[in-house]
């Protein structure tokens, strides 16, 4: 199994001055998931190299296991700090892609080019695609086999309005990720903010929010080991 995990290098969080990217629990727990299944990992990000982490994803509040691991796996982070070019990265030397979520997504992989084209080529592949939290931004502006946007008709979560505004960030973010989602003719599902929740639609995984990270990377491997 060769999974491609997609990260954000977005580091500003609008115009309020303080610092977003990706979040680390979203990135950690699938990422040992997916390795202690023995999957081959790389990692890529649309400027390549070092991305951002959340500063708040990274408080002792927001520790995890998964977290803890990677704080203690000096082999994981240098890993992490050389992420390749998205633009470098040729869709057909991996068998799933994942998406890890955190805010930063939501201003640089929603219209992505290269994320897009990487998306649509595991679309028509029939390979699955993975994406956690504010993720699935990076699916609303991709086509399917048909024509018609991926999400269409199709079941999906990610990170709700009701989560969005416990967060105060309502109106920083471009877009409401949920809004959008229903605006592309998504199914839009979801449980209780913060309770973990997936969707699982053919061969996308989409999950609302941090805590659905493993649970969406755990459904990954199923339909890998099913294939």
């Amino acid at each position: 199994m060769k999974i491609l995990i997609v990260l954000t290098s977005h580091d500003r969080l609008g115009d309020t001055g303080e610092k977003t990217g990706f979040w680390l629990e979203e990135f950690a727990a699938p990422y040992y998931v997916l390795k202690d299944a023995g999957a081959t990992i790389t990692l890529a990000s649309p400027q390549g190299g070092q991305p951002p982490v959340d500063p708040k994803s990274d408080l002792p509040e927001n520790q995890t296991e998964a977290t803890r691991r990677f704080h203690a796996d000096a082999a994981a982070q240098a890993e992490l700090a050389r992420t390749q070019k998205l633009a470098d990265v040729s869709a057909g030397g991996f068998d799933a892609a994942f998406f890890p979520g955190g805010h930063g997504p939501m201003w640089d992989l929603c219209d992505n080019a290269d994320a897009i084209a990487l998306i649509e080529h595991f679309v028509k592949a029939g390979k699955p695609v993975a994406a956690v939290c504010h993720a699935p931004i990076a699916l609303v502006n991709v086509h399917g086999k048909n024509g018609e946007y991926l999400v269409k008709g199709r079941r999906v979560t990610g990170f709700t309005n009701t989560e969005e505004e416990a967060v105060g960030l309502t109106s920083v973010v471009p877009c409401l990720l949920e809004d959008r989602l229903k605006e592309r003719g998504a199914v839009y599902g979801r449980a209780a903010d913060w309770a973990p929740y997936i969707e699982v639609d053919g061969k996308l995984v989409t999950g609302q929010n941090p805590a659905s990270s493993e649970p969406a990377a755990e459904a990954l491997l199923k339909l890998l080991r099913a294939a």
